[in-house]
């Protein structure tokens, strides 16, 4: 089971950058006007062998300041709701707020464990200009530096004593393909096709989420989960509810699965939203098919069916070996092809490649290209073995693993799915130091 970590707290004060820290990346986008992380707010981190998500709720409180109370009390419940563990953050150098106190207010009555920590803590001078944060009433405060990181091990520290290292314990092997995509493309439909009415049987699994539904299919040769997930709302008005808990959710959702099918609607093309939850499902390493529904209200002619793949392919780009298919559920036109690429998605995410013959075969293909000199230095690789991870995931032993580039790790991946097959998995490549 996932675990989730909210950062929650008023306008600029460093959530984006505690965000980015946590998930070692620059995807949020950090400026000094209030309100403007965008998107971006979704990542994964780990502390200590312990792995978790990050969801920065900042990316939801958008519009005039007249509406930020509401939003970030809004932030605040819907953290209390959905998240594991809470992370308060306000500003040592703008010290305490009315808004402040209203946040600590509303956690102090929620089940959920929380913490404050008082950010921009910078240097010795100020060190102490946490301590007026006392007056909210915790006995414990971590002032910490989200730009410097100091403070933030301690931090951490705690965060994680509420996570446990074993990975949920699945009550059975079956595998658990989950339907996820924007609300109205036709998920559950596409669900009560496969079933039939009579077919369906709801089971109760430890650690579901609240909104989705898991089914036992077990005919024409499948047995798995299919899940029916809520689906990802579209912002339609800053002013609305942002509803991030959908966030939220799907992330758990993608989390607790082996493939999900991505479905969209072909007649409002691929949009923004489904390569948000595309990359979603590719950042947390689960296989993927694309499922363009509705195809059946598309103009079409002969050459339509191949622009349109390869229009979704280039917006998928670089992992772009993923099947796509085109559907009507209502005609039940492909509908099966949908359940026979999952399953095969499923295998090549299980599939194990011996270590004799990917050296075998990417030796001498690395002989014949060779990684680009870097600084006057020849990259030598010596040898390849496929990693025991849940995913695939491939180690390249040479002589100074920091100087392989982007683009020979990308060559690499697809020399490997051209010989292996990995269609619809992301593939990870480490480079390591030959000992």
């Amino acid at each position: 089971m996932g675990n989730i970590v909210a950062l929650v707290g008023t306008p600029n004060v460093g959530k984006s950058t505690l965000f980015n820290r946590l998930t070692q990346t620059r995807e949020a986008i950090v400026d000094s006007i209030a309100g403007v992380t965008r998107d971006r707010n979704y990542g994964k981190s780990d502390w200590n062998g312990y792995e978790f998500s990050v969801i920065d709720t900042g990316g939801y409180v958008v519009g005039s300041d007249d509406i930020f109370e509401t939003e970030i009390r809004k932030q605040a419940t819907l953290a209390m709701e959905e998240a594991d563990v809470i992370v308060f953050m306000v500003d040592g150098r703008e010290g305490l707020s009315p808004l402040d106190a209203d946040v600590a207010r509303m956690l102090r009555k929620s089940k959920k464990p929380f913490y404050l920590c008082v950010n921009k803590i910078d240097s010795p001078t100020n060190y102490y200009d946490h301590s007026e944060f006392y007056a909210l009433g915790f006995e414990q405060i971590f002032p910490i530096s989200a730009i410097s990181g100091s403070g933030t091990g301690e931090l951490l520290d705690e965060v994680v004593t509420h996570f446990s290292k074993d990975e949920e314990q699945r009550t059975d092997e079956l595998p658990r393909i989950t339907i996820v995509g924007k609300p109205n493309v036709g998920k559950s439909s596409i669900i009560n096709t496969f079933l039939g009415k009579e077919q369906t049987i709801v089971t109760p699994l430890a650690g579901t989420t609240r909104d989705s539904i898991y089914t036992r299919f077990n005919s024409f040769g499948f047995d798995f989960y299919l899940v029916d997930t809520a689906g990802l709302r579209k912002k339609r008005k800053v002013e609305e509810n942002l509803e991030f808990y959908s966030v939220m959710r799907a992330v758990r959702a993608i989390e607790n699965s082996d493939v999900c099918i991505l479905m969209c609607d072909a007649s409002e093309g691929f949009d923004a939203q489904d390569i948000s939850i595309f990359s979603l499902i590719a950042r947390n390493r689960k296989g993927v098919v694309v499922v363009m529904n509705k195809w059946d209200l598309v103009e079409k002619d002969h050459k339509t069916h191949k622009e349109f793949e390869q229009f979704v392919k280039n917006r998928l780009a670089p992992f772009d070996d993923v099947p796509v298919i085109f559907t009507s559920v209502i005609n039940k036109q492909r509908i099966f092809k949908v359940l026979e690429t999952a399953a095969l998605v499923y295998k090549n995410k299980q599939q194990r490649v011996s270590t004799s013959e990917l050296n075998d075969i990417l030796l001498p293909i690395i002989k014949n290209h060779p990684p680009p000199m870097v600084k006057d230095k020849m990259i030598k690789i010596k040898y390849v073995t496929q990693l025991p991870t849940q995913f695939p995931a491939f180690a390249f032993f040479c002589n100074l693993p920091q100087y392989v580039r982007e683009e020979y790790k990308r060559f690499l991946e697809n020399r490997i799915r051209e010989k292996w097959g990995f269609s619809g998995v992301p593939i990870e490549i480490y480079f390591r130091k030959k000992s």
